[in-house]
């Protein structure tokens, strides 16, 4: 009896111990890495990008917290406005050049001032995606970015969409050039020169 008094006592604690580790499964799950939302933020060093009226800026004063500003607006006139600066030309300028124009300008009222600009949101440059996908309209123009990437902003394609029949509307010398972009064929490897670097003004149309 008593072997079998045991043998019943260890398959009472299997069981018990069994549906525990299912909870614990799905913590692990829920850590799993999730992608991240495409951000629309340039760094303080990127040096290819600039800024442009209606973008969004953060600038950042080391130690002078009275001088910082952010979510400052770009003018239509292409400026912004700083305490002891006044208006400032943005417009034109990478984040790493208006830092410099800055840190110049408040030389003549602190020693050494360590000035950093980040563009907060990129309203100045466009593209635009229209037809059969689930969120058209006007997506900030992130740099490099290509035909792929904006499709990936503008959500799922739907099931009308042409997606061998997908192109990219560009004005150039006045007159419009139609890049052809054939969405299967470029997400196998085929025909990468298709997935062209967008511009400003750009319009992809999925049929």
């Amino acid at each position: 009896m008593r072997p079998a008094a045991f043998t019943l006592l260890g398959l009472l604690l299997a069981a018990s111990w069994l549906p525990a580790q299912e909870p614990k499964s799905e913590a692990q799950a829920s850590t799993a890495p999730k992608s991240a939302p495409a951000s629309s933020t340039i760094p303080a060093n990127d040096t290819s990008y600039k800024i442009g009226p209606q973008d969004v800026l953060r600038v950042d004063v080391w130690k002078e917290p009275e001088i910082a500003r952010n979510g400052l607006p770009v003018r239509p006139d292409g400026k912004i406005s700083l305490p002891l600066l006044n208006d400032v030309q943005a417009a034109g300028l990478s984040p790493l050049e208006l830092s410099n124009v800055i840190s110049e300008g408040l030389k003549k009222y602190m020693n050494n001032p360590q000035v950093t600009v980040t563009v907060l949101d990129i309203n100045s440059r466009r593209v635009y995606v229209m037809g059969e996908v689930s969120r058209p309209g006007a997506f900030a123009l992130l740099p490099n970015m290509t035909v792929l990437q904006a499709l990936g902003s503008a959500g799922a394609f739907t099931q009308f969409a042409r997606t061998k029949g997908i192109y990219v509307l560009r004005t150039e010398g006045g007159k419009q050039v139609k890049y052809p972009f054939n969405y299967k064929d470029v997400i196998k490897g085929n025909h990468p020169e298709q997935n062209i670097e967008l511009r400003s003004g750009d319009t992809i149309v999925v049929p």
